[in-house]
């Protein structure tokens, strides 16, 4: 597939990075040849020097062949336009990433899609939406609904009183047929279990179950979810805002900012709100305004360092709910081993949803893993496809990549070796990098 991505910002050369190590043919374009030189050296795409507002620039690319064109300059603005010309010089289909809700709403995307604007990604709605899971989902380090919570993912990490340490999954299977481990996380290193494996003290795993096994889950893991009230935000960026947004006003909120405009801002928008001009570094603020008293604690400033320490902070401090943006990718190993808590980062989530429209399956969720390098992907089975032929036992299925459960109608399914996959099911699954190119086979 062809691909030309505009803007080589964060999100953009992420993606960019992603996408060319699946072998797709990138080209990037960016008004600033000093970002392109950068990631030319070390990424085999190919890059253009221009604007991507100037048809004469775009046609550079190549866009009349490509297959997508993805959008994600800083400016929204640039953002829209540029795809509808995109579409204008004759791509399949286009991307813009947004900072608009407004965008979202079902009458504006009709007049959107109508100059040419097909999807629309907002990385931090995506965001905010993680960290209202996490704050109201506190026995986790991840949760996933599929189908409307016909099944969960559950991303826990276990200590050493869990009953289900050193107990092989083939044991588990049987005593709960509606509990499958997929992905284990194990020092920095993703499995993707057998029957014969088994967790050990520290492990971060993922379970898929239904929503009536759910508490059981938290039983084998030692877990006891508690009703978070009292919760304080370090930095009121656009995340921390959607975030309060959407918690609406059944919380007590506080937000430390440094910024005179944005606590303004805040302010203004939120008045369920109280609102602090200050450092979020400062620990002696942070304790004068009790921060050892919050049910979670929240750090979404720009500097994924004082993400991380806040939340090492809020911690040491008895806080039992913390969540961090991170988005330097290098500090992700770093925050988890640290223990603190959720960690959120906006440029995989939005890898996660433009990567769907690179695959020739038909795909209805796609999600990266926070705490691992595994990817889930929620598949919409076709006619005929090769998934449908057999049982899963007898499908070779690739080693790196295993089936969680299934959507049959109304009723979410966990999937064992004699399960039948038919057309129209929804079938969860996960893999490793390395299989997602050997899924397309059995899916599209």
């Amino acid at each position: 597939m062809k691909v030309v991505i505009a803007g080589a910002g964060e999100v953009g050369t992420h993606l960019a990075r992603m996408l060319s190590s699946e072998d797709h043919d990138i080209v990037l374009i960016d008004d600033s040849p000093e970002k392109l030189f950068k990631i030319n050296g070390d990424v085999d795409l190919m890059t253009v020097a221009g604007s991507a507002h100037s048809f004469q620039d775009l046609k550079q690319t190549g866009l009349a062949k490509a297959d997508l064109f993805i959008a994600v300059t800083p400016s929204e603005e640039r953002n829209v336009l540029a795809c509808s010309m995109a579409s204008y010089l004759g791509v399949a289909r286009t991307i813009a990433r947004i900072n608009n809700s407004e965008y979202l709403m079902p009458r504006y995307r009709a007049k959107l899609n109508n100059l040419g604007i097909h999807e629309l990604i907002y990385p931090e709605s995506l965001a905010a939406k993680e960290i209202v899971a996490s704050i109201k989902q506190t026995g986790t380090r991840q949760l996933i609904e599929f189908s409307n919570g016909k099944l969960l993912l559950m991303g826990i990490k276990v200590r050493e009183d869990a009953p289900i340490l050193n107990k092989p999954f083939e044991q588990l299977q049987l005593e709960d047929e509606q509990i499958m481990v997929v992905a284990i996380n194990r020092e920095g290193r993703t499995i993707i279990p057998n029957g014969s494996d088994y967790l050990i003290n520290g492990d971060i795993v993922f379970f898929v179950t239904t929503r009536m096994e759910q508490q059981r889950v938290f039983e084998l893991t030692a877990k006891k979810p508690f009703e978070v009230k009292n919760i304080m935000f370090l930095g009121g960026s656009r995340i921390a805002q959607k975030a309060i947004e959407k918690l609406g006003d059944q919380y007590r909120i506080k937000v430390v900012e440094e910024s005179i405009e944005k606590c303004e801002q805040v302010a203004g928008k939120y008045g369920n709100a109280l609102v602090i001009n200050g450092d979020c570094r400062n620990l002696k603020l942070l304790k004068d305004e009790g921060l050892e008293k919050m049910d979670a604690v929240v750090a979404t400033t720009g500097n994924s360092e004082t993400n991380i320490l806040g939340c090492h902070l809020a911690k040491t401090l008895g806080v039992r709910r913390t969540i961090a943006e991170v988005e330097n990718l290098a500090f992700m190993g770093l925050a988890e081993n640290m223990n603190i808590g959720s960690i959120v980062n906006k440029k995989l989530i939005a890898a996660s949803y433009i990567y769907r429209f690179t695959l020739n399956a038909a795909i209805s969720k796609v999600k990266c893993l926070t705490a691992s390098d595994a990817e889930v992907f929620e598949f919409i089975v076709k006619a005929d496809a090769k998934i449908t032929q057999k049982p899963i036992k007898d499908l070779g299925f690739p080693d790196e990549a295993k089936i969680g459960g299934i959507i049959r109608g109304e009723e979410g399914y966990i999937a064992g070796g004699n399960t039948q996959i038919k057309e129209g099911d929804k079938v969860v699954v996960f893999t490793l990098p390395s299989g997602i190119k050997k899924l397309e086979k059995f899916f599209k």
